[in-house]
């Protein structure tokens, strides 16, 4: 247990080193986009060659993590796609935390005409459920054994500003109003991310601020670490932290997965993940195994998930519990 509070020590650590390293690269954008002055010396012949195999990897990466992260539809592909994307969710989850009833979720990032992919309008179902960066299509609330409609929507204008070159750098921020029946609340949020190739490797870091009326103000951390094992394989290290300033505590997620590219139509998940909290002291509350089976059922929209998970909770001693979700998907992307 010493070593695990050790590792979420770290986490929080983590956390607020990429916060300053977040701001300094804001800062820095100029820097990085500056072409080469007369001061500055050439590259030489081998550094060149050295930059070409560098981008080659990175590229190569980039390409293999962003076809699976299209695949499996997940956060990062909604958050940093500049291209339209709508996504419908019905799903259905049993066993430890399941209430076995279908729960629908919507999303829809869309470009505007004749703003060059920089305004986007978003429509999503609840909108204050979504800020740890993962879809959360269990938590709403289901009614007298009929599919759970969402709690509440968001409409939101966001502004998005990408560097296209291996998509280094991503910018957005977002304005909006969330309505849950009669009533109306604004909302902000913004999001930074850049990545950084290491030779084989490559790191992904991501800042999110945001403001409900309901969560208060918060923030999410996370790193990534990604490596392409083999053609079909693509090893991802997950850190994640989640402040909210209502709660005064670090909500922290580590997650090592695997994903596996069987043929064009299926692909699996195998993750493993560590969760817990920082207050009142830092401790575990939480780990899970789980494996995602995905097909695409018909043509390159609707998808079919299965998603056993074996779960040790600490309130119950880290006994295994099992859950099982089905997922019925849509989803429609224009890089498709």
């Amino acid at each position: 247990m010493a070593n695990l509070e050790r590792k979420f020590i770290g986490l929080r650590s983590l956390s607020s080193y990429c916060l300053l390293s977040g701001a300094i690269l804001l800062c820095s954008l100029n820097a990085l986009g500056a072409e080469p002055t007369a001061e500055q010396p050439q590259s030489t012949g081998i550094l060149v060659s050295m930059d070409a195999s560098r981008d080659y990897l990175s590229g190569k990466i980039t390409g293999f993590a962003a076809a699976m992260d299209r695949f499996f539809g997940n956060d990062r592909n909604y958050q940093e796609t500049n291209k339209s994307v709508v996504q419908l969710d019905l799903s259905r989850a049993t066993g430890y935390g399941g209430d076995r009833k279908l729960v629908l979720s919507a999303r829809a990032n869309l470009n505007l005409p004749s703003t060059e992919k920089k305004l986007h309008l978003l429509i999503e179902s609840n909108p204050d459920q979504n800020f740890s960066g993962e879809p959360t299509t269990t938590q709403n609330t289901a009614i007298n054994n009929q599919i759970s409609a969402p709690q509440s929507y968001g409409l939101a204008l966001r502004y998005e500003k990408v560097r296209e070159e291996l998509r280094a750098l991503h910018i957005s921020a977002d304005a909006g109003l969330k309505f849950q029946g009669i009533h109306v609340d604004p909302f902000m949020r913004a999001r930074t991310s850049y990545s950084i190739p290491f030779d084989t490797w490559r790191m992904k870091a991501a800042e999110s601020v945001y403001w409900f009326n309901t969560i208060g103000l918060g923030e999410t951390t996370q790193v990534d670490f990604e490596h392409v094992v083999s053609e079909p394989v693509l090893f991802r290290a997950t850190s994640n932290a989640t402040w909210l300033k209502d709660k005064q505590n670090f909500d922290l997620r580590q997650d090592f997965t695997f994903y596996q590219t069987l043929n064009e139509r299926t692909a699996l998940l195998y993750q493993a993940s560590a969760i817990g909290v920082s207050n009142p002291q830092v401790e575990l509350t939480e780990n899970i195994l789980q494996v995602l089976y995905r097909y695409r059922l018909h043509r390159q929209w609707m998808f079919f998930e299965l998603n056993p998970q074996l779960i040790f909770p600490k309130v119950n001693n880290f006994r295994s519990s099992f859950a099982l979700t089905m997922r019925l998907e849509m989803l429609f992307d224009q890089s498709r």
